[in-house]
Protein backbone atom coordinates (compact mmCIF):
# COMPACT_ATOMS: atom_id res chain seq x y z
CA UNK A 1 0.00 0.00 0.00
CA UNK A 2 1.01 3.39 -0.93
CA UNK A 3 0.76 5.91 1.70
CA UNK A 4 -0.53 9.33 0.55
CA UNK A 5 -1.35 7.95 -3.20
CA UNK A 6 -4.44 8.33 -4.18
CA UNK A 7 -6.03 5.43 -6.38
CA UNK A 8 -6.61 5.92 -10.47
CA UNK A 9 -4.10 9.01 -9.82
CA UNK A 10 -0.60 9.46 -11.36
CA UNK A 11 1.67 11.10 -8.88
CA UNK A 12 1.83 14.09 -11.16
CA UNK A 13 -1.73 14.68 -11.53
CA UNK A 14 -1.35 14.00 -7.65
CA UNK A 15 1.06 16.62 -7.60
CA UNK A 16 -0.63 19.19 -9.76
CA UNK A 17 -3.79 18.94 -7.59
CA UNK A 18 -1.88 19.29 -4.08
CA UNK A 19 0.50 21.83 -5.38
CA UNK A 20 -0.89 24.67 -2.95
CA UNK A 21 -0.81 22.26 -0.09
CA UNK A 22 3.00 21.75 -0.43
CA UNK A 23 3.88 25.59 -0.81
CA UNK A 24 1.72 25.95 2.58
CA UNK A 25 3.87 22.83 4.17
CA UNK A 26 6.92 24.73 2.66
CA UNK A 27 6.04 28.19 4.32
CA UNK A 28 4.79 26.82 7.11
CA UNK A 29 8.30 24.97 7.63
CA UNK A 30 10.52 27.90 7.21
CA UNK A 31 8.48 30.04 9.13
CA UNK A 32 9.15 27.70 11.98
CA UNK A 33 12.89 27.74 11.13
CA UNK A 34 13.28 31.54 9.94
CA UNK A 35 12.08 32.69 13.26
CA UNK A 36 14.81 31.51 15.70
CA UNK A 37 17.09 31.83 12.47
CA UNK A 38 16.65 35.89 12.47
CA UNK A 39 16.76 36.06 16.43
CA UNK A 40 20.16 33.83 16.31
CA UNK A 41 21.77 36.15 13.26
CA UNK A 42 20.88 39.04 14.84
CA UNK A 43 21.79 38.96 18.56
CA UNK A 44 25.15 37.01 16.97
CA UNK A 45 25.90 39.37 14.38
CA UNK A 46 25.09 42.46 17.24
CA UNK A 47 27.47 40.33 19.81
CA UNK A 48 30.29 40.23 16.99
CA UNK A 49 30.52 43.60 16.00
CA UNK A 50 29.65 44.76 20.35
CA UNK A 51 33.94 43.34 20.44
CA UNK A 52 35.24 45.44 18.08
CA UNK A 53 32.89 48.38 18.33
CA UNK A 54 35.12 48.91 22.00
CA UNK A 55 38.19 48.86 19.76
CA UNK A 56 36.85 51.14 16.81
CA UNK A 57 36.03 53.14 19.86
CA UNK A 58 39.38 53.60 21.75
CA UNK A 59 40.76 54.24 17.67
CA UNK A 60 38.92 56.75 16.76
CA UNK A 61 37.91 59.08 19.83
CA UNK A 62 38.67 62.47 19.81
CA UNK A 63 39.03 62.14 16.22
CA UNK A 64 37.69 64.52 13.48
CA UNK A 65 34.02 62.85 12.90
CA UNK A 66 34.60 59.91 14.91
CA UNK A 67 30.95 58.96 14.65
CA UNK A 68 31.25 58.50 10.97
CA UNK A 69 34.25 56.91 11.61
CA UNK A 70 32.79 54.16 13.21
CA UNK A 71 30.26 53.35 11.74
CA UNK A 72 32.39 53.30 8.20
CA UNK A 73 34.52 50.96 10.05
CA UNK A 74 31.54 48.47 11.69
CA UNK A 75 30.51 48.27 8.19
CA UNK A 76 33.49 47.21 6.94
CA UNK A 77 33.52 44.73 9.32
CA UNK A 78 30.10 43.68 8.56
CA UNK A 79 30.79 40.63 5.23
CA UNK A 80 34.13 39.55 7.57
CA UNK A 81 31.17 38.89 10.04
CA UNK A 82 28.57 37.32 8.12
CA UNK A 83 30.66 34.61 7.26
CA UNK A 84 30.44 33.70 10.79
CA UNK A 85 27.45 34.66 11.76
CA UNK A 86 25.20 33.10 8.80
CA UNK A 87 26.21 29.63 9.40
CA UNK A 88 25.54 29.81 13.06
CA UNK A 89 22.19 31.12 12.41
CA UNK A 90 21.00 28.59 10.21
CA UNK A 91 22.34 25.79 12.52
CA UNK A 92 20.53 27.33 15.92
CA UNK A 93 17.38 28.14 14.01
CA UNK A 94 17.25 23.97 12.19
CA UNK A 95 17.51 22.83 15.69
CA UNK A 96 15.09 24.94 17.32
CA UNK A 97 12.55 25.04 14.83
CA UNK A 98 12.77 20.94 13.94
CA UNK A 99 12.74 20.27 17.59
CA UNK A 100 9.72 22.61 18.44
CA UNK A 101 7.85 20.69 15.93
CA UNK A 102 8.82 17.60 17.31
CA UNK A 103 7.89 18.61 20.26
CA UNK A 104 4.45 19.63 20.06
CA UNK A 105 3.86 16.14 17.73
CA UNK A 106 4.09 18.39 14.24
CA UNK A 107 6.09 16.38 12.48
CA UNK A 108 4.20 13.11 14.13
CA UNK A 109 0.96 14.64 12.55
CA UNK A 110 2.65 15.26 8.97
CA UNK A 111 4.16 11.90 8.94
CA UNK A 112 0.88 10.48 10.06
CA UNK A 113 -0.65 12.41 6.84
CA UNK A 114 2.32 11.10 4.60
CA UNK A 115 4.77 14.01 4.52
CA UNK A 116 7.95 12.53 5.27
CA UNK A 117 10.16 13.91 7.38
CA UNK A 118 12.38 13.77 4.07
CA UNK A 119 10.17 16.38 2.50
CA UNK A 120 9.92 18.49 5.51
CA UNK A 121 13.21 19.08 4.95
CA UNK A 122 13.41 19.96 1.58
CA UNK A 123 12.55 23.80 2.30
CA UNK A 124 15.53 24.21 4.52
CA UNK A 125 17.55 22.43 2.32
CA UNK A 126 16.67 24.85 -0.80
CA UNK A 127 17.15 28.03 1.80
CA UNK A 128 20.94 26.56 2.78
CA UNK A 129 21.88 25.78 -1.13
CA UNK A 130 20.88 29.89 -1.75
CA UNK A 131 22.49 30.71 1.39
CA UNK A 132 25.94 29.47 -0.28
CA UNK A 133 25.39 31.12 -3.46
CA UNK A 134 25.19 34.35 -1.05
CA UNK A 135 28.47 32.79 0.38
CA UNK A 136 29.81 33.02 -2.65
CA UNK A 137 29.46 36.56 -3.54
CA UNK A 138 30.47 37.22 0.51
CA UNK A 139 33.66 35.19 0.84
CA UNK A 140 34.83 35.43 -3.00
CA UNK A 141 34.09 39.29 -3.46
CA UNK A 142 32.83 41.37 -0.70
CA UNK A 143 35.28 40.23 2.29
CA UNK A 144 38.30 40.83 0.35
CA UNK A 145 37.43 44.14 -1.14
CA UNK A 146 35.76 45.14 2.59
CA UNK A 147 39.19 43.89 4.55
CA UNK A 148 41.36 45.93 2.61
CA UNK A 149 38.84 49.29 2.60
CA UNK A 150 38.87 48.73 7.06
CA UNK A 151 42.75 48.41 6.63
CA UNK A 152 43.10 51.45 4.51
CA UNK A 153 40.62 53.22 6.84
CA UNK A 154 42.41 52.33 9.63
CA UNK A 155 46.01 53.09 8.76
CA UNK A 156 44.74 56.34 7.38
CA UNK A 157 43.22 57.39 10.59
CA UNK A 158 46.25 56.22 12.79
CA UNK A 159 48.57 58.36 10.41
CA UNK A 160 46.49 61.35 9.67
CA UNK A 161 48.26 64.22 11.02
CA UNK A 162 47.26 66.12 14.71
CA UNK A 163 46.02 69.19 12.92
CA UNK A 164 43.28 67.78 10.90
CA UNK A 165 41.68 66.57 14.33
CA UNK A 166 41.99 69.40 15.92
CA UNK A 167 39.00 70.51 18.39
CA UNK A 168 38.73 74.72 19.25
CA UNK A 169 39.81 75.25 22.93
CA UNK A 170 41.06 71.36 23.68
CA UNK A 171 44.35 70.75 24.54
CA UNK A 172 45.15 67.63 22.43
CA UNK A 173 48.33 65.23 22.18
CA UNK A 174 49.49 62.98 19.50
CA UNK A 175 52.34 61.08 19.99
CA UNK A 176 55.19 63.70 21.20
CA UNK A 177 52.90 67.10 20.08
CA UNK A 178 50.42 68.90 22.09
CA UNK A 179 48.67 71.87 20.63
CA UNK A 180 45.84 73.86 21.33
CA UNK A 181 43.91 75.74 18.57
CA UNK A 182 41.63 79.10 20.04
CA UNK A 183 39.34 79.36 16.79
CA UNK A 184 38.95 77.25 14.12
CA UNK A 185 37.32 77.08 10.58
CA UNK A 186 37.11 73.82 9.68
CA UNK A 187 35.15 74.35 6.75
CA UNK A 188 37.62 76.27 5.11
CA UNK A 189 40.68 74.40 6.81
CA UNK A 190 41.70 77.66 8.56
CA UNK A 191 42.66 78.59 12.86
CA UNK A 192 43.48 81.54 15.10
CA UNK A 193 45.73 81.73 17.89
CA UNK A 194 47.73 78.66 17.82
CA UNK A 195 50.03 76.84 20.48
CA UNK A 196 52.16 73.82 19.61
CA UNK A 197 54.74 71.88 21.96
CA UNK A 198 57.06 69.17 20.81
CA UNK A 199 58.94 67.13 22.90
CA UNK A 200 62.27 65.83 20.66
CA UNK A 201 63.40 63.43 23.75
CA UNK A 202 66.66 63.95 24.10
CA UNK A 203 67.31 66.38 20.87
CA UNK A 204 65.25 68.96 23.58
CA UNK A 205 62.08 70.71 22.32
CA UNK A 206 60.35 73.05 19.99
CA UNK A 207 57.99 75.65 20.57
CA UNK A 208 55.89 77.46 18.01
CA UNK A 209 53.07 79.98 18.56
CA UNK A 210 51.14 81.32 15.58
CA UNK A 211 48.11 84.53 15.18
CA UNK A 212 46.74 82.34 12.64
CA UNK A 213 46.99 79.36 10.08
CA UNK A 214 45.61 77.28 7.10
CA UNK A 215 45.98 73.88 6.01
CA UNK A 216 46.60 73.68 2.14
CA UNK A 217 45.88 70.72 -0.73
CA UNK A 218 48.81 70.00 -2.60
CA UNK A 219 49.20 68.91 -6.38
CA UNK A 220 51.63 66.34 -6.35
CA UNK A 221 51.64 65.41 -2.51
CA UNK A 222 49.13 63.87 -0.42
CA UNK A 223 50.44 65.42 2.65
CA UNK A 224 48.22 68.93 3.59
CA UNK A 225 50.85 71.94 3.75
CA UNK A 226 50.78 73.81 7.32
CA UNK A 227 51.10 77.91 6.52
CA UNK A 228 51.63 79.06 9.90
CA UNK A 229 51.07 83.76 9.81
CA UNK A 230 52.88 86.19 12.49
CA UNK A 231 54.37 84.00 14.70
CA UNK A 232 56.95 82.90 17.16
CA UNK A 233 59.02 80.28 17.40
CA UNK A 234 61.54 78.51 20.22
CA UNK A 235 64.06 75.66 19.77
CA UNK A 236 65.85 73.89 22.80
CA UNK A 237 68.99 71.83 21.65
CA UNK A 238 69.17 69.31 24.12
CA UNK A 239 67.57 68.92 27.85
CA UNK A 240 69.28 70.06 31.50
CA UNK A 241 69.90 67.32 33.73
CA UNK A 242 68.51 67.53 37.38
CA UNK A 243 71.90 65.73 38.83
CA UNK A 244 73.94 68.06 36.90
CA UNK A 245 73.00 71.49 38.24
CA UNK A 246 76.17 72.72 36.90
CA UNK A 247 76.45 72.19 33.80
CA UNK A 248 75.56 74.98 31.25
CA UNK A 249 72.37 75.64 30.45
CA UNK A 250 71.20 73.76 26.74
CA UNK A 251 71.67 76.18 23.64
CA UNK A 252 68.50 77.54 22.12
CA UNK A 253 67.48 79.22 18.94
CA UNK A 254 64.33 81.97 19.42
CA UNK A 255 62.71 83.62 16.45
CA UNK A 256 59.98 85.58 14.92
CA UNK A 257 58.42 84.94 11.45
CA UNK A 258 55.85 85.96 8.88
CA UNK A 259 54.89 83.23 7.31
CA UNK A 260 55.92 79.35 7.68
CA UNK A 261 55.01 76.22 5.20
CA UNK A 262 55.76 72.95 6.20
CA UNK A 263 54.39 70.04 4.93
CA UNK A 264 52.27 67.57 7.83
CA UNK A 265 53.22 63.76 8.17
CA UNK A 266 55.65 61.54 6.67
CA UNK A 267 56.07 61.56 3.41
CA UNK A 268 53.63 58.88 1.99
CA UNK A 269 52.04 58.55 5.39
CA UNK A 270 48.99 59.07 3.75
CA UNK A 271 49.12 56.91 0.83
CA UNK A 272 48.09 52.96 2.41
CA UNK A 273 50.07 50.17 0.40
CA UNK A 274 47.79 48.47 -2.60
CA UNK A 275 45.21 46.10 -2.38
CA UNK A 276 46.25 42.36 -2.74
CA UNK A 277 49.53 41.95 -0.80
CA UNK A 278 47.70 39.58 1.61
CA UNK A 279 46.30 37.07 -0.10
CA UNK A 280 42.74 37.71 2.08
CA UNK A 281 42.15 40.80 0.04
CA UNK A 282 42.25 38.52 -2.88
CA UNK A 283 38.81 38.04 -4.77
CA UNK A 284 37.99 34.67 -5.87
CA UNK A 285 38.89 35.07 -9.46
CA UNK A 286 42.07 36.69 -8.70
CA UNK A 287 43.04 34.21 -6.14
CA UNK A 288 42.57 31.42 -8.67
CA UNK A 289 44.50 33.33 -11.41
CA UNK A 290 47.38 33.36 -8.72
CA UNK A 291 47.60 29.49 -7.29
CA UNK A 292 51.13 29.02 -8.96
CA UNK A 293 52.00 32.68 -9.54
CA UNK A 294 52.38 34.08 -5.76
CA UNK A 295 52.95 37.74 -5.09
CA UNK A 296 55.60 39.25 -3.11
CA UNK A 297 54.59 38.62 -0.10
CA UNK A 298 52.49 35.65 -0.52
CA UNK A 299 53.75 31.53 -0.82
CA UNK A 300 52.01 29.06 -2.64
CA UNK A 301 50.75 27.27 0.16
CA UNK A 302 49.32 30.40 1.43
CA UNK A 303 47.27 31.32 -1.82
CA UNK A 304 46.33 27.33 -1.73
CA UNK A 305 45.40 27.46 1.90
CA UNK A 306 43.18 30.27 1.92
CA UNK A 307 41.41 29.33 -1.96
CA UNK A 308 40.51 25.88 -0.20
CA UNK A 309 39.51 27.40 3.13
CA UNK A 310 37.02 29.80 1.28
CA UNK A 311 35.44 26.86 -0.67
CA UNK A 312 34.96 24.65 2.37
CA UNK A 313 33.68 27.67 3.74
CA UNK A 314 30.95 27.96 1.31
CA UNK A 315 29.89 24.30 1.01
CA UNK A 316 29.93 23.83 4.64
CA UNK A 317 26.43 25.34 4.48
CA UNK A 318 24.34 22.88 2.46
CA UNK A 319 25.44 20.17 4.90
CA UNK A 320 24.21 21.88 7.95
CA UNK A 321 20.47 20.95 7.22
CA UNK A 322 21.69 16.95 7.19
CA UNK A 323 24.12 17.37 10.78
CA UNK A 324 21.01 19.67 12.53
CA UNK A 325 17.68 17.69 11.85
CA UNK A 326 19.05 14.47 12.83
CA UNK A 327 20.12 16.53 16.48
CA UNK A 328 16.77 18.42 16.42
CA UNK A 329 14.48 15.30 16.50
CA UNK A 330 14.57 13.64 19.27
CA UNK A 331 12.06 10.86 21.07
CA UNK A 332 12.64 11.84 24.81
CA UNK A 333 12.51 15.72 25.78
CA UNK A 334 14.26 15.88 28.58
CA UNK A 335 17.37 15.08 26.01
CA UNK A 336 16.85 18.56 24.24
CA UNK A 337 19.77 19.91 25.61
CA UNK A 338 21.98 17.73 25.85
CA UNK A 339 21.27 17.16 21.41
CA UNK A 340 21.44 20.57 21.19
CA UNK A 341 24.94 20.72 22.90
CA UNK A 342 26.52 17.82 21.03
CA UNK A 343 25.69 19.23 17.99
CA UNK A 344 27.32 22.38 18.60
CA UNK A 345 29.79 21.04 19.92
CA UNK A 346 30.68 18.66 16.35
CA UNK A 347 29.85 22.03 14.58
CA UNK A 348 33.00 24.43 16.99
CA UNK A 349 35.48 21.16 16.65
CA UNK A 350 34.67 20.75 13.01
CA UNK A 351 35.25 24.28 12.79
CA UNK A 352 38.50 24.47 14.53
CA UNK A 353 39.97 21.38 12.57
CA UNK A 354 39.48 23.32 9.47
CA UNK A 355 40.88 25.90 10.94
CA UNK A 356 44.18 24.18 12.28
CA UNK A 357 44.25 22.50 8.70
CA UNK A 358 44.82 25.65 7.16
CA UNK A 359 47.35 26.51 9.04
CA UNK A 360 48.78 23.42 8.29
CA UNK A 361 48.46 23.59 4.67
CA UNK A 362 50.24 27.52 4.81
CA UNK A 363 52.98 25.76 6.68
CA UNK A 364 53.32 23.15 4.09
CA UNK A 365 52.91 20.46 6.46
CA UNK A 366 49.66 19.15 5.08
CA UNK A 367 47.89 19.05 1.47
CA UNK A 368 44.65 20.97 1.03
CA UNK A 369 42.51 17.69 -0.28
CA UNK A 370 43.47 16.48 3.75
CA UNK A 371 44.11 19.71 5.57
CA UNK A 372 40.90 21.15 4.26
CA UNK A 373 39.03 19.17 2.63
CA UNK A 374 39.39 16.07 4.62
CA UNK A 375 37.64 17.43 7.98
CA UNK A 376 34.52 18.66 5.48
CA UNK A 377 34.98 15.24 3.72
CA UNK A 378 34.16 13.06 7.33
CA UNK A 379 31.63 16.13 8.25
CA UNK A 380 29.33 15.63 5.34
CA UNK A 381 29.26 11.41 5.24
CA UNK A 382 28.94 11.72 9.15
CA UNK A 383 25.54 14.24 8.13
CA UNK A 384 24.08 11.86 5.82
CA UNK A 385 24.48 8.58 7.37
CA UNK A 386 22.93 10.09 10.21
CA UNK A 387 20.09 11.94 7.98
CA UNK A 388 19.29 8.71 6.51
CA UNK A 389 19.13 6.70 9.36
CA UNK A 390 16.80 9.51 10.86
CA UNK A 391 14.64 9.51 7.56
CA UNK A 392 14.37 6.29 6.26
CA UNK A 393 14.99 3.95 8.92
CA UNK A 394 13.73 3.12 12.64
CA UNK A 395 17.12 2.75 13.68
CA UNK A 396 18.47 3.84 17.48
CA UNK A 397 20.01 6.92 17.60
CA UNK A 398 23.58 6.01 17.71
CA UNK A 399 24.62 8.74 20.33
CA UNK A 400 21.27 7.51 22.86
CA UNK A 401 23.49 6.37 24.91
CA UNK A 402 25.69 9.38 25.28
CA UNK A 403 22.33 11.57 26.15
CA UNK A 404 21.63 9.13 28.87
CA UNK A 405 25.21 9.20 30.07
CA UNK A 406 25.03 13.08 30.15
CA UNK A 407 21.68 13.09 31.47
CA UNK A 408 23.00 10.49 34.44
CA UNK A 409 26.02 12.86 34.85
CA UNK A 410 23.56 15.60 34.73
CA UNK A 411 21.44 14.35 37.63
CA UNK A 412 24.24 13.04 39.68
CA UNK A 413 25.78 16.71 40.30
CA UNK A 414 22.17 18.17 41.19
CA UNK A 415 21.94 15.59 43.96
CA UNK A 416 25.52 16.41 44.97
CA UNK A 417 24.57 20.17 45.00
CA UNK A 418 21.28 19.99 46.76
CA UNK A 419 22.77 17.89 49.66
CA UNK A 420 25.78 19.76 50.16
CA UNK A 421 23.37 23.01 50.51
CA UNK A 422 21.18 21.02 53.06
CA UNK A 423 24.56 20.63 54.65
CA UNK A 424 25.81 24.27 54.44
CA UNK A 425 22.37 24.76 55.92
CA UNK A 426 22.30 22.99 58.98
Amino acid sequence: MNRGREPGRSPLMQFRRHGRRMTIIDRYVLAQVGKPLLVSFVIGLLMLLAERFVRILDLTLGKKGSLTLVFEMLGYLVPHYLGLAIPASIFLGLLYGFNQMSRHAEIDAFLAAGVSLHRLARPVIMLSVLASLLAVFIFGWMQPYTRYAYRALKYTVQNVEVFLLAEEGVFMQAGRRTFIIDELDRQNQRFRRLFLFTDLGERGSETVTAERGRLVRQRHDPRPLLILERGHRLKIDGRPHPERAAEPLPKFESGLFARAEAPLGREGALVFRPRGVDERELMLPELWATLDRPRAQATVNELHAEFHKRLVAILTLPVLPFLAIPFAIGQRRRQRAYRFAVALAILIAYNEAVQQGATAVRLGQLPAWLGIWGPWFMLLTFSLVRYYRTCFTLRRDMFESLYELLGSIARRSKALFRRSGKEEAA
